[in-house]
């Protein structure tokens, strides 16, 4: 079966833009969150996939870097797409100054730290979008997913948790999950149980976009992301 045909997303092969696939979004959260939208794409690995970024992409992460000061953080919430997840964030009954949304929190770290700590190549690709384009992108093992596909749904009761002492999820959460299993929380770090391995072959990127962001700085953060981990050791 192709995986148009399960509602999969296409395979990225480096050699040009193909359209991220939509997830799924469940009808009460739709209805509650209109503008709420989660894109996928999946991408083919070879070699480690945890394994170090070439030195461009190092490079690009020191790059970027200097174009952070305090000024900089301080006038980033005005911006269009920072402040579009920021009001998400107030609608969900989060504090965007105490839960900071994923650009404000690389820009304070990269302020506390005095730069980006290059980590492996897909967290860096990750990062790099991310710097780029204020989306975020999180990576899961494609092979992890079941056939309906990425999408946003609330927790139900039976959702199994993967906190220490937490047998299930409490119901009504925000999470991404595909037909029978939640991946993670939204805007949190996927579970591990669908984290990226030293035998994975192929990465799932997904994005989560509110109202306010355009769906072009959607498609641009994930084939930034798609091009630097498809390209490997040789991305520049």
């Amino acid at each position: 079966m192709t995986e148009e045909a399960t509602g999969r997303p296409p395979g990225w092969n480096g050699g040009g833009r193909v359209a991220p696939t939509s997830g799924f979004v469940s009808s009460d959260v739709a209805g509650e969150f209109p503008g709420l939208r989660l894109d996928w794409i999946t991408v083919a690995i070879s070699g480690r996939p945890r394994r170090s970024s070439p030195p461009g992409v190092v490079e690009r992460l020191r790059h970027l870097a200097n174009r952070y000061s305090g000024a900089t953080v301080v006038t980033m919430r005005t911006t269009p797409i920072p402040h579009a997840y920021r009001s998400f964030y107030r609608q969900i009954g989060l504090d965007p100054d105490v839960d900071r949304i994923p650009a404000e929190r690389v820009a304070v770290e990269r302020l506390l730290r005095g730069g980006f700590a290059s980590v492996d190549l897909i967290s860096d690709a990750c990062l790099l979008a991310l710097l780029e384009t204020g989306v975020p992108i999180w990576a899961l093992d494609a092979d992890a997913i079941d056939e309906q596909g990425l999408g946003i749904r609330t927790t139900t009761p039976g959702d199994a948790g993967w906190q220490p002492g937490s047998e299930y999820l409490e119901p009504g959460m925000l999470a991404v999950s595909d037909g029978t299993t939640v991946h993670g929380l939204l805007f949190a770090e996927p579970a591990s149980a669908g984290a990226v391995r030293p035998r994975t072959t192929r990465v799932a990127l997904f994005t989560v976009a509110v109202g306010g962001v355009p769906a072009i700085h959607v498609e641009e953060s994930l084939w930034i992301c798609a091009d630097l981990i498809s390209r490997g050791d040789s991305g520049e």
